[in-house]
């Protein structure tokens, strides 16, 4: 197994696998209200064998090279995470994501996870463009596709039904080159 250190705080970026199933219960569940404000996913995880069934529809996008999950940890403890929802190689198009529960927040775990995310998709990969999106009410990750460089490209009026209510998405994105251009002046 590998492990990329964020930092020198002690927070590492990890597969987050099937095998995790309860760890990420258990993380979730710290989290669930927190993490649950604008993205669905501690609605995926309730119990282990929905944990289990997420972790392994991430596993199958990997072997199918059409995504991934990664999970961060401090201290030897999951504190959240970053994936690729989306991964086209052939298109050369991708999607970020990403969740933290609130212990976590204020640390830029995010931006330096997606960080390390965007370099290898960019670099080991050869994608074009990275997408971004987030309800128009998430701060704070629309901070984070801010400092990461990305250009906002459009909003989506409501065209996210979530827990009743139907939320604006901005989509977000940077392309290879202006990513190159970002990290070879130190930004």
């Amino acid at each position: 197994m590998f492990a990329i250190s964020l930092g020198d705080d002690g927070a590492e970026l990890r597969p987050l696998e099937p095998r995790h199933a309860e760890e990420y219960l258990a993380h979730i569940d710290r989290g669930r209200e927190y993490i649950g404000q604008y993205i669905a996913l501690s609605d995926r995880a309730t119990d282990l064998a929905s944990a289990t069934a997420f972790l392994q529809s991430y596993a199958d996008k990997a072997a199918a090279d059409s995504g991934r999950l990664y999970g961060i940890w401090t201290d030897g403890v999951l504190v959240g995470g970053v994936l690729f929802r989306t991964f086209d190689a052939a298109s050369g198009n991708c999607e970020v994501g990403c969740w933290l529960e609130e212990a976590a927040v204020g640390r830029g775990l995010i931006t330096r996870a997606i960080r390390v995310l965007i370099d290898w998709a960019v670099e080991e990969r050869g994608m074009h463009r990275v997408e971004w999106t987030a309800s128009s009410a998430n701060t704070a990750s629309i901070n984070v596709a801010k400092r990461l460089g990305m250009v906002r490209d459009g909003v989506l009026r409501e065209s996210n039904p979530y827990r009743g209510v139907r939320h604006d998405m901005e989509v977000w994105s940077v392309l290879a080159r202006e990513w190159r251009e970002r990290r070879a002046s130190g930004r």
